[in-house]
């Protein structure tokens, strides 16, 4: 479990972790689109979250969006602690009616994200559809994770975002699943 806080001129962030939950959710950003993508990311990933976010949604999205992924992936990181027993890798190949998306992550310890998605439409009701990119690169950095994102098919915007956030939880809670036949750390350098 983590939690964290984040408080700066733009935007004020409140996120409680618990990697081992059922997908219970309290989510509110004050972005509509965002918090119904949280809510299915957590939901896939079978975590427990908390998240409270004010922000200067006068000016647009992109700080909440922002600060959010951060405070996500900072609490992603804690709550990993030194990552013993775990599979370390996972991926899903994840279908949303014509759109499919392959999502992999490595909780190597190095933030990285290589996004290959091409979203037909530059907005999705009131949310800019660029501040995908812009989420998961903060929430990879910040987690210290390598995300992969690449979209194999897909016409509706709506559909292909809705791919990535169910596939990366898919894949984090695969690659946060216990193996019990690797006791300590999944490298050969014995830290991640």
């Amino acid at each position: 479990m983590a939690g964290i806080k984040r408080r700066t001129g733009e935007t004020e962030i409140r996120v409680h972790l618990n990697l081992d939950g059922t997908g219970n959710y309290q989510i509110r950003t004050g972005i509509g689109f965002l918090d119904h993508m949280l809510c299915l990311f957590t939901r896939h990933a079978c975590f427990d979250l908390e998240l409270n976010a004010r922000g200067d949604l006068e000016v647009d999205g992109h700080h909440t969006a922002e600060d959010t992924a951060i405070c996500l992936g900072r609490a992603l990181k804690e709550a990993l602690g030194k990552k013993e027993g775990i599979n370390r890798y996972g991926h899903a190949l994840l279908p949303m009616d014509e759109a499919l998306v392959l999502v992999a992550v490595d909780l190597s310890g190095r933030g990285f994200l290589a996004y290959d998605v091409s979203l037909p439409s530059p907005r999705v009701g009131n949310f800019d559809t660029e501040l995908v990119e812009e989420f998961l690169r903060a929430l990879a950095l910040n987690g210290e994770f390598t995300l992969h994102v690449r979209l194999l098919a897909g016409r509706n915007t709506h559909h292909i975002i809705e791919a990535i956030f169910k596939g990366l939880g898919r894949a984090l809670k695969s690659a946060l699943a216990a193996d019990p036949r690797t006791p300590g750390v999944p490298s050969t350098k014995g830290l991640l």
